[in-house]
């Protein structure tokens, strides 16, 4: 919880009242590696806050190909912001890759959260603002950077995760087969 608060504190200013108000609307979620934290053609149930593990943003393409487009480990809120805001179905994949533990918010928590601190709004604007800059950061490098250049950037970028997640999983986060990621890697050690 400790890790949480001090992660929204630094998007704007709360008292201790309106941060205890925020955890007792907030639940913790189990996740074994895998699961599913939201799924595509269902509408996203939470917003939560990762505090232990790894999950990833994924999809199908056009051809049934599972690819992958993001990773979010811990202190980082995980959710598909758009579609639970709006109650719609989620067109992509959030799963599991390590056992996660998470906290949760419903929809109506989360809306309760909102109606009930003067700020919260503008608070959650900065930190979803956030995310998206980093995650553009992340991702616009492996427009234009060569196979093994892309996986020297997710090294640097993500050095915690290297050994967390499968191969195939890195592999289709750069866009590349695990053939070829294999040959990268035998290349460069």
């Amino acid at each position: 919880m400790k890790e949480f608060v001090e992660y929204i504190l630094k998007f704007g200013n709360l008292n201790k009242q309106q941060t205890d108000f925020i955890i007792s609307k907030a639940k913790t979620l189990d996740l074994h590696k895998e699961e599913y934290f939201s799924e595509a053609g269902k509408i996203p149930r939470y917003v939560g806050f990762l505090l232990d593990g790894v999950v990833r943003f994924c999809y199908y393409n056009n051809k049934g190909e599972e690819i992958t487009h993001h990773f979010i480990d811990e202190n980082n809120f995980v959710s598909d912001q758009q579609k639970f805001e709006a109650q719609v179905v989620a067109s992509e994949y959030i799963q599991a890759v390590t056992d996660c533990k998470l906290l949760i918010f419903t929809k109506k928590d989360w809306d309760d959260i909102g109606n009930t601190i003067v700020g919260w709004d503008a608070i959650t604007g900065l930190i979803l603002k956030n995310c998206l800059l980093k995650t553009i950061e992340r991702r616009s490098p492996l427009v234009s950077e060569d196979a093994t250049t892309r996986y020297l950037s997710f090294i640097e970028n993500f050095p915690s995760l290297m050994n967390r997640i499968p191969l195939s999983q890195i592999a289709s986060y750069l866009g590349i087969t695990q053939q070829s990621l294999s040959r990268i890697r035998k290349n460069i050690r």
